[in-house]
This record gives structure tokens, sequence and C-alpha cells, in this order.
């Protein structure tokens, strides 16, 4: 049976998706992109991302359903409220990336996603495979929406639809259901010779466009690293704590982004988007759960937060983390103290010398007394 993709939309667009577009299940024309970006080692420590079992489902989505003939592609806006300015970026606050303002998008999508799978699935009163996915899976999402006709990749590698920018997230459902009609692929690119995504990234991690190299972008470090910040790009994180917008909020396409109709991308206030940098460099085990469990935050643990927080409150030279920062040398995490070494560093610089070789005797972690040893003259 040949499904109705009028029909389809119709269904995604009752259940709040902004976007919908269906394509052929065929491999990606950007594999051969993707292969190299992965071959120059610009995933940095994502490893799954150059995992070849992974590489395999990309090139063939046989290996993801049996048979796939189709994936349909919705976008769901989240933009929210405007946050003014002098609080996102007070340097006495962390600032975090507007899609982790309040509930994580996987819980909203995905359900949704499964349900709309059922739903054609009984319509068509036979068996069908599929696999969804919300930013999950061994698919080049952006790619794929593209060839939906949901937008065109620009230079700093996000979707960008021309009358709504890029706020909206992307999820998929690959099956063995064929429709009676595909949409267009968008054109390559709209960007012309604008580069201001490129210029704006503090940490130049745009080598040329429409490739990121995350081993310097701020969201893969505060996001995906678990592990030290390069000592070279700290400066450049300002009070990012968790993710960053810089090289989405200075594209033109944004001015016709279209607020979400989701209540749950709404911060509760002004301290969601933008922590007050105390609180997050006294946050517990138990603090943190409490507060982000139901975040996409949570996902780093407390531990990385933290990190984060002690390199923005390095870089706001703000006196009063002093007494944060120097309880943080006692942190039962390594990355936390040795981050905090670096903080204190920023904050006090030579009169930190005591404190540091105090530290540096006590440390029984290698990598913690590297910090200090490139610290201290």
């Amino acid at each position: 049976m040949v499904f109705s993709a009028e029909k389809l939309r119709q269904k995604a667009q009752k259940r709040g998706f902004n976007l919908v577009g269906i394509t052929p299940a065929v491999p990606s024309p950007t594999l051969t992109a993707y292969r190299q970006w992965v071959d120059a080692g610009m995933h940095g420590k994502m490893g799954y991302m150059a995992r070849e079992d992974r590489l395999i489902r990309r090139e063939n989505l046989n290996h993801i359903v049996d048979g796939p003939k189709s994936i349909v592609m919705v976008g769901l806006d989240y933009r929210s409220i405007a946050v003014p300015e002098h609080i996102l970026n007070d340097p006495a606050r962390g600032r975090i990336a507007s899609y982790a303002w309040n509930v994580d998008y996987h819980d909203v999508m995905q359900p949704r996603l499964e349900e709309i799978a059922s739903w054609m699935q009984s319509e068509i009163g036979e068996s069908v495979e599929h696999k969804v996915y919300v930013d999950t899976g061994a698919v080049l999402e952006r790619s794929h929406a593209q060839q939906a006709g949901l937008g065109f990749i620009g230079k700093n590698t996000m979707l960008i639809h021309p009358k709504r920018g890029s706020y909206f997230f992307l999820g998929e459902i690959i099956s063995t259901i064929e429709f009676d009609e595909y949409d267009e692929a968008h054109k390559a690119t709209m960007c012309g010779t604008c580069t201001r995504c490129m210029t704006a990234c503090p940490t130049d991690a745009f080598p040329k466009p429409h490739v990121l190299d995350a081993r310097r972008c701020i969201s893969y470090h505060t996001i995906e690293n678990k592990g030290w910040i390069d000592r070279d790009l700290r400066s450049g994180f300002g009070n990012w704590v968790y993710g960053c917008d810089i090289c989405q909020e200075v594209c033109p396409f944004q001015r016709f982004s279209f607020p979400s109709q989701e209540e749950d991308f709404y911060p509760a206030d002004e301290n969601t988007t933008a922590p007050y940098l105390a609180e997050l460099l006294t946050l517990t085990d138990e603090s943190f759960k409490a507060k982000y469990r139901d975040s996409p935050i949570y996902r780093i643990k407390r531990k990385r937060l933290v990190r984060n927080a002690c390199l923005a409150a390095g870089n706001s030279h703000d006196k009063q983390f002093i007494p944060y920062i120097i309880q943080l040398l006692y942190d039962s995490e390594p990355i936390v103290r040795g981050h905090a070494a670096w903080a204190l560093w920023q904050l006090m610089r030579h009169r930190a010398i005591k404190q540091l070789n105090e530290m540096y005797y006590r440390e029984d972690d290698e990598d913690v007394k590297a910090e200090i040893e490139a610290l201290v003259p």
C-alpha cells in the first residue's frame, strides 16, 4: 500500500510539528564530506561518530531498517522568550543555550513520532518496520532534512529554513512505508557572501564555510567533552556553561524565526536562562539532580557543569567568586579541581601561587598536577 503524503503531513502538524518533509530512504549525498571530516579528526573525542558500525549505517540505511522506503523528517520550533542582553551577558551568570531552557526535547518529540509511526501502521493494516530518532541515530540528520525540503545547510553547519531560521529541533521516522509523493530537496545554500556566523565565533571553530571543527567549538566542549578543556580556548568561552548560540544568533535568517507553541520549551524565569555562577559553583550531586533532572543539562552531570562554571568564573574577573573557587580546589572530582585551579589563577594571578603550591603537594591526580604546573611560573 502506498501512503498519502498529505495525510501524513496533516497528522504530524496536528501533533505539533512545525515542519514536515518526506524523502526517499537513500544515503545522504554528503557522506564523502562526512568521512573527510571524521578522517581529519574534527569530531574531537566523540568516538561514536567515527565508529565503523555507525559509519556503515549512515552509508546503508538497511542496517537500520530492513528494506526502508522513506524518511519522514519533522521540525519543532523551540525559540521562546527574548531575554535581555544585560542578563545573558552578565559575567556573574552562566549562560545556557536556548534549546536547553526547560524540558528535554527528546522527551517531547520521541513519543509523538512513535505515535505517528504506530498510526501509519494501523492505517495501512499490515506489518511495517520503522525506527524513530531524535538527534540520536547514526544518520546524517540535517542532510536528510535538506533532502526532505526542510531547509539548507548554512555556513555554520546548521539547518536553516529560509522563512523560519534555525531554532527548531529535528526528528525522523525511517520506515518501510512508501508514499505517493516526496518533497523536493532544498537548494544547497542561501548564505550568499554572508560570513557572520564564522567571524562571530570567539574560538574560530569554522576553518571554512560549512565545516565545524568540534575541537574548537564551545558547545562541543561544554557538553560533549567529558575531560579537560583546552587551555588555549578557555578565555573564549565567556560565560557560556552549557552549549552556545552565537553562530545562530548572528544569522540574518533568524529574523524570520517563530516563537514556539510548546510551553515546555519556555524557561520558568530569567535565572533558568542564565543562572548565577555562585549557585552553579556550589551545586552538589543532590541539588544538581533536583534542579536539572528533566532538562537536557542533566546528561552532562554535576561535575561537567561545575567545571564549565569554573571557566565562566575565571573569565568574569570578578573577585566575589574567589571563595567558591577555593572551596572547589578540594572537590572530589579531579576535573573540577583542575579547572578551579585555572579559575583561581585568572582571578588572583600571582597571589594564588601559595594556594596552588599547597594544592600541588596534596594532589594525587597527575592531570590536576599537570594543570597546576602549567599555571604556576
